[in-house]
């Protein structure tokens, strides 16, 4: 039986029911591996490994193609979801398989930016296996500095290892001098050399001067502020947690100290 549009749009974007889970959960164990076999990518392996895994990265490719294309086709306001932020980035995810012979390096570039697929995921707290909003936030900065360490690390490898492969020899070197600029530490034993790598390491100063020191901040507020509460779950409205001289909810205002 044929699904309608109101029900393939409903699964796609459901993580409640069965269904739903499971084809959400397969496109993010997707986006996953398919990281995964960037990162493996990068080191020294045999062209019968290598073609596997291009072979894995084809399949994954075709199924977020497939994906895609439910997702436009279960829309009724079409032309607002493809030009909306997560059409953008899922169509992003694809490109490089349709435009694999105009310019490979442009390519290689683009699919680094697969991993921002998640961000579909970001405030789902099953997702992420969290059950309070803290949690939730936390996990969400997180992953926030984990995908821009990822995708920055990602594209300087791919500007930098064909013309500075000492350097630049895995994705681990790439990795690393992420780390190191972002964090403003800046060793100097690594260093880009072409127009585009200083581009982006610029980009990157910038980034963890901007970006690195208020997300982290704000995570190191939520570490402390989860420290000092206790588990004393709301009768009005569910709120797990609260501060330790808490009397009253902060949410709904009941009255905690009738749990004691």
């Amino acid at each position: 039986m044929l699904l309608s549009r109101e029900k393939t749009a409903f699964y796609l974007k459901d993580l409640e029911t069965p269904i739903g889970k499971f084809v959400n959960l397969t496109i993010a164990g997707l986006v996953l591996l398919s990281s995964v076999i960037f990162v493996a990518q990068t080191y020294n392996l045999s062209d019968n490994l290598r073609n596997f895994l291009d072979s894995i990265d084809t399949v994954v490719l075709l199924i977020f193609s497939i994906e895609y294309l439910l997702r436009v086709w279960s829309e009724e306001n079409k032309i607002k979801y493809i030009f909306s932020f997560y059409s953008l980035i899922d169509l992003i995810a694809i490109v490089p398989y349709f435009l694999g012979g105009v310019d490979i390096s442009f390519v290689r570039l683009l699919r680094w930016f697969r991993i921002l697929r998640l961000i579909r995921f970001i405030d789902n707290k099953f997702f992420w296996g969290v059950s309070t909003e803290d949690s939730l936030v936390s996990t969400r900065i997180l992953f926030t500095l984990f995908a821009i360490i990822f995708i920055y690390s990602g594209l300087i490898y791919q500007v930098e290892h064909p013309v500075n492969s000492e350097n630049f020899a895995t994705f681990l070197d790439a990795f690393y001098f992420s780390i190191v600029t972002m964090t403003t530490v800046g060793f100097g034993d690594v260093t880009p050399i072409s127009e585009l790598g200083r581009l982006l390491t610029v980009l990157m100063i910038l980034t963890g001067i901007a970006l690195i020191p208020w997300q982290v901040g704000d995570l190191i507020k939520r570490l402390v502020k989860t420290a000092n509460q206790v588990e004393t779950i709301c009768s009005g409205c569910g709120l797990s947690f609260h501060d330790t001289d808490a009397k009253f909810c902060k949410v709904c205002g009941t009255n905690l100290r009738n749990h004691s």
